[in-house]
């Protein structure tokens, strides 16, 4: 009798699908079950926007789309050169994915900040989390975004320092989720009315 638990074979049955996605299959469990919990927050949004229309029109208007147009920019440039780091490692080039990286890294950074002068700026007003339903949510899930996106930064210097192509892709795989959840509620929160 042979054994099959070590040959590859049996690792691609023990995680089926999820054993076809680059980098580790355990991140790929993570961002299937937190884009699930953010599935959940862009539903109760829309049922909560449907029972009071006219006070998330108001809300809505109260954000500053440029802030939040430039954070996209920032994401969707930070996930390109985190997807150059990815392709500098499959190409041997240690050094080069580390700086691609970095940069990644400088960018959500950047979008941290741009999101605290956004936060500033409503605090400023007297707009808080308790303010009404719309900016209930609009903390909710943009401060849980920020929070992915420190846990992100996280991950990528972990990546940087333990540069693998195995880690540079489940790093990169965490990052292009904090972007696609970006991409998902920044119209949902700001522009759809």
């Amino acid at each position: 009798m042979t054994d099959t638990t070590s040959s590859p074979d049996a690792a691609a049955r023990e995680w089926g699908a999820l054993s076809n996605l680059p980098g580790n299959p355990i991140m790929w469990v993570l961002i299937i079950s937190e884009l699930l919990v953010f599935g959940a927050f862009f539903l109760g949004f829309g049922a909560a926007r449907i029972l009071d229309v006219e006070m998330f029109r108001a809300g809505q208007e109260m954000l500053d789309l440029r802030l939040g147009g430039l954070n996209t920019l920032i994401l969707v440039t930070s996930g390109w050169l985190a997807a150059k780091a990815v392709q500098a490692g499959h190409a041997g080039q240690g050094a080069a994915s580390r700086r691609w990286l970095l940069a990644a890294g400088v960018l959500g950074f950047a979008f941290l900040v741009v999101k605290g002068v956004e936060y500033a700026d409503k605090a400023a007003h007297g707009i808080d989390i308790e303010t009404n339903t719309f900016f209930t949510l609009f903390y909710l899930m943009t401060g849980f975004h920020a929070l992915h996106v420190v846990m992100g930064l996280v991950v990528l210097a972990i990546v940087g320092w333990r540069n693998s192509v195995d880690n540079l892709e489940t790093g990169a795989a965490f990052w292009h989720m904090v972007d696609l959840i970006w991409l998902i509620l920044f119209p949902i929160v700001y522009l759809v009315r």
